[in-house]
């Protein structure tokens, strides 16, 4: 952990102090809250920000988790919360600077007891989402030092973690080291939110983010021949293939491709062509099945049954494409908020149900050009 005489740390905490936190929600918004979000941070967000997966043996924190919890906290409005969930993820997981060293992805308990870094490769799908964040807090909030960090990561993942593929053009590695052998460059479809990529464009317009965006719905297109997106795909010889490591199937990664698309502004000129190459779930659901577990891409046949993450994962999808009486009943199967409290903490499921019931709740929304526009805005 970076000491707080360290000169970023210092630097940091000045930038999260030059704007008072207490007193500054509206009344309205402050007794409106986010029940669900709530539950999530009230089991598994520690007093310092740690967000920590509770199904695992090693009590894990990951990238992910923070970006993901970051997020949530901006589109409730809490910025007290925001600031201690940056801080935690700057100190433990950044090296003291975030602007400086993309965070580790992987943070726990060891085969020894200590605690500390696991795995420090850093994830590419969450360092757009802190990105993400750090931008439009900084903007909805006026606090240019975030939008200042979000920049400082967004030109790191550009010098790190984008490359160009002969024949393509630019690509996301889903992180800087170990995605690339044999002639084959691995890539995860689920790290690629279009919102995101469209708001990076907006405000780094000299950068690869447009391309990018089109070639994620390529990417797709080619590795999603019966609409299943696959959790892995690879790229070798001027085409996208089925991934040497995990193979063609589809499942807990992919599943984000579906919410992703759902949230995605209608407005967007590749809304209809990203929706079009993952009608596999909308065919299955039409027919009254429920969304599969795992997906053999290349034949479109599954097995298994998802459980309440899957099925909140493609309530945007639904509604996006008019698909209301589909949408409700799957939201209606979903478990409460006062249910998950009762029920032991599951870290994915809840994150999942979070970015889509809160959509589906109107607590926000991605404009075209990928602003957030969150609901007490």
């Amino acid at each position: 952990m970076a000491s707080s005489a360290d000169p970023a740390r210092r630097a940091l905490l000045q930038a999260m102090a030059a704007v008072p936190l207490l007193g500054v929600l509206p009344a309205a918004c402050a007794a409106d809250g986010w029940p669900r979000w709530r539950v999530l941070a009230d089991s598994s967000l520690s007093a310092d920000g740690r967000m920590i997966d509770r199904s695992q043996d090693d009590l894990r924190s990951t990238s992910e988790g923070q970006s993901y919890a970051l997020f949530f906290a901006l589109v409730d409005n809490d910025q007290a919360l925001f600031d201690r969930i940056l801080a935690w993820t700057v100190d433990n997981l950044a090296d003291g600077d975030m602007g400086k060293r993309l965070p580790a992805w992987l943070w726990g308990r060891d085969a020894k007891g200590g605690w500390g870094v696991l795995d420090d490769n850093p994830a590419s799908d969450s360092d757009l989402w802190l990105a993400y964040g750090l931008l439009e807090g900084g903007r909805l909030w006026r606090r240019p030092a975030l939008e200042r960090i979000g920049q400082d990561m967004l030109a790191q993942v550009r010098r790190t973690e984008i490359v160009d593929l002969p024949g393509l053009g630019p690509m996301l590695l889903p992180g800087p080291h170990g995605f690339v052998e044999d002639g084959a460059t691995r890539v995860n479809p689920c790290y690629l939110p279009l919102p995101l990529l469209r708001r990076f464009a907006a405000v780094d317009g000299a950068g690869p983010w447009a391309a990018l965006a089109v070639n994620t719905v390529e990417l797709l297109r080619q590795t999603a021949p019966h609409g299943f997106a696959p959790d892995w795909a690879a790229w070798r010889d001027g085409a996208f293939i089925v991934d040497p490591v995990r193979g063609a199937t589809g499942s807990y990664d992919a599943i984000r491709c579906y919410l992703w698309a759902g949230l995605l502004s209608p407005r967007d000129p590749l809304f209809r062509a990203q929706m079009q190459a993952l009608q596999g779930p909308l065919r299955r659901l039409r027919d009254g099945a429920p969304m599969w577990e795992k997906i053999d891409t290349r034949s479109g046949a599954g097995e298994g049954e998802g459980g309440y993450g899957f099925r909140a994962a493609l309530v945007p999808y639904l509604l996006a494409q008019g698909e209301r009486t589909l949408a409700q009943a799957l939201q209606s199967s979903l478990p409460t908020h006062e249910q998950q409290r009762s029920d032991a903490p599951a870290y994915y499921a809840q994150m999942l149900t979070l970015f889509a019931d809160g959509w589906a709740e109107g607590r926000y929304r991605f404009a075209a050009d990928g602003r957030l526009q969150p609901r007490w805005r």
